[in-house]
């Protein structure tokens, strides 16, 4: 099962290196540049798109678009950059480098070479990639995901206007653990009001998860993040209800967008949104009955929100927030 398993990702590997390079004039990569190359590193991938080596290489991250994210079913988020390589005299591209980035920060390198690279070098490749998956957990299946998304993306984009550009989003991640300023907090005495507005002094409500009670907290500042291209996880649930004759259906609909790494209450303990599964149950403010009651999610999407700030409350007491009508953690306090 394994050398199939490899096979087809050798097979994925062939065509996402041809695809890379069939618009340029192309050699193959020597096992000497091959080495070479998994030994360049660059400092920062959100700045550093286009880094020149020994004034002979270049890494040029355009035409990637931004990184990759993938988040397991152990929660941990795994950070996937990739760059082509291009020998710089006569623009020659020779392969492509990957960074796979795990959630510590450590960084694996790869240099996934050209489709003419001799069969020795393809060995090495899939030999040192290998020996990585022996280090990190299922590193290679998730090379081979991010692999096939780019070689759909590819094939998209060159079935539209001729190969022109396509937009495409990949979001920010990061530590910062908040929401979308245009999200709608429930304060004290039933009304809302945009997060972006809320103001120290405030009273917001806050329901504890076991009884369901609602109490009035007092925000004791609300925290601004700088604007970035964050990675948002939107949801959608829903609620169904009858009446006693089963004829009168009523279908409550709640959406809620927040960071990825956002703590929320389910039925089968804390989550955060990007763990959120669908059929999982979150508490909601059923708006007929002022009660709270489970819902299901019924839809998670996850991708870049644009470029804007996220904000966060700090109050004074409870351990939740009513967010768009959705219970969710307060971020916890820092240690």
């Amino acid at each position: 099962m394994k050398r199939i398993f490899f096979a087809g990702v050798f097979l994925l590997a062939c065509v996402a290196g041809l695809y890379a390079q069939d618009s340029t004039v192309s050699r193959a990569l020597t096992m000497e540049e091959y080495e070479k190359a998994r030994t360049f590193s660059v400092a920062d991938p959100d700045k550093d798109t286009y880094v020149k080596f020994e004034n002979a290489y270049i890494l040029d991250h355009g035409g990637f678009g931004k990184p990759y994210f993938i988040t397991g079913d152990d929660g941990k988020k795994k950070r996937i950059d990739l760059y082509k390589l291009i020998l710089k005299d006569g623009r020659v591209e020779l392969g492509t480098v990957i960074y796979y980035t795990t959630e510590t920060g450590k960084r694996y390198t790869a240099c996934m070479p050209g489709y003419k690279a001799p069969s020795a070098v393809w060995r090495k490749y899939f030999e040192d990639i290998h020996a990585i998956d022996k280090e990190e957990q299922f590193y290679v299946m998730k090379l081979s995901y991010v692999l096939s998304e780019e070689l759909g993306y590819q094939l998209y984009r060159s079935a539209q206007s001729g190969g022109g550009a396509v937009s495409r989003e990949a979001g920010t991640y990061g530590n910062d653990i908040c929401f979308p300023g245009d999200m709608a907090v429930t304060m004290a005495g039933g009304g809302r009001k945009l997060l972006s507005e809320v103001k120290a002094g405030d009273k917001v409500i806050t329901v504890d998860p076991l009884t369901h009670a609602a109490v009035p907290v007092t925000v004791k500042a609300l925290t601004v993040h700088a604007a970035k291209n964050y990675a948002i996880t939107r949801l959608t649930l829903l609620a169904v209800s009858a009446d006693a004759s089963g004829r009168q259906v009523r279908l409550q609909c709640k959406e809620l967008e927040g960071t990825p790494n956002h703590p929320m209450v389910t039925a089968t303990g804390d989550k955060t949104m990007g763990e959120l599964k669908e059929g999982d149950r979150v508490l909601c403010l059923d708006v007929k009955t002022g009660r709270y009651t489970a819902f299901t999610v019924w839809n998670k999407e996850e991708s870049a929100g644009g470029v804007q700030p996220v904000y966060n409350i700090v109050a004074d007491g409870g351990s939740t927030f009513i967010m768009n009508g959705v219970m969710v953690r307060q971020k916890p306090p820092l240690p």
